[in-house]
């Protein structure tokens, strides 16, 4: 794939995600292959939104993710910056075909993790981290039939990114908790619509960090110094409609709260 295919290939989804529009698949002649080709078409999106890279988003971090959008494995998208909220803000929701909230952890970056040749520890991941933050992603697909496309195409869509809700940072000491085993729920219209754990991220959202930092690292990317990573939900993708009150909560780590217009 060349210069020009991945150009292509970055108008189509990026004029699809500005006008809120779905197509079936990107042209056969501009459709990436593989990981490599998916994430320069990525990273072509993001340069043609004129956007901030705020952070980063792992789709597809549990069994039930993966079927939903039919993968086998996790993929990496960018977080634009003109799609982050603060807890309390009100979301428009739009044309979404999506329409479901998800309960994350998220992790910002207190020092880079550059692209090199090994593989980066748990514990040096984890050593980079500044905050822990509770989040509430509102994903999205430019895709009619996303769940078959394949997941090179979703990752050149930014694997599935719309909009993100970061929480305040939590004021515990997140390190001394087992955040495979924290409970985690999500309430819509202040009744209890969702729960899950962190184990539900790859088994623990700790493991989904490293995941990506060697993802990163291996397509010659990295993560940068103040950067948030979000890990995956850790309940099941809930139905939300224009009218709702959306909050995840974290137990001691804190909560997340969203209106949606």
């Amino acid at each position: 794939m060349d210069q020009k295919q991945i150009n292509q290939s970055a108008e189509i989804l990026w004029s699809h995600w500005m006008h809120s529009e779905q197509t079936d698949e990107l042209p056969q002649q501009c459709r990436p292959s593989d990981r490599n080709q998916a994430y320069a078409i990525q990273a072509q999106v993001a340069n043609l939104s004129g956007q901030q890279v705020f952070g980063w988003k792992i789709a597809a971090t549990s069994d039930a993710g993966q079927k939903h959008i039919g993968v086998d494995g996790p993929l990496a998208g960018r977080l634009l910056s003109n799609r982050v909220m603060d807890s309390g803000s009100r979301l428009p929701l739009g044309q979404n075909l999506m329409k479901v909230a998800e309960a994350e952890f998220a992790f910002r970056m207190r020092k880079s993790l550059p692209p090199r040749t090994g593989e980066y520890s748990m514990e040096q991941v984890l050593d980079a981290v500044a905050t822990l933050h509770p989040a509430i992603e509102i994903p999205d697909s430019r895709y009619r039939d996303f769940a078959n496309v394949g997941a090179a195409q979703l990752i050149a869509d930014n694997a599935c990114a719309c909009w993100f809700a970061l929480g305040p940072a939590t004021t515990e000491d997140w390190r001394k908790y087992d955040l495979a085993s924290h409970e985690v729920t999500l309430w819509r219209n202040e009744a209890l619509a969702a729960d899950g754990c962190g184990a539900n991220v790859l088994g623990d959202p700790r493991i989904a960090l490293t995941w990506i930092a060697n993802e990163l690292r291996s397509h010659n990317i990295g993560l940068r110094a103040g950067e948030v990573v979000t890990t995956g939900t850790c309940v099941l993708p809930h139905a939300i409609a224009p009218g709702d009150s959306i909050r995840a909560e974290f137990g001691e780590l804190g909560s997340v709260a969203l209106t949606i217009e």
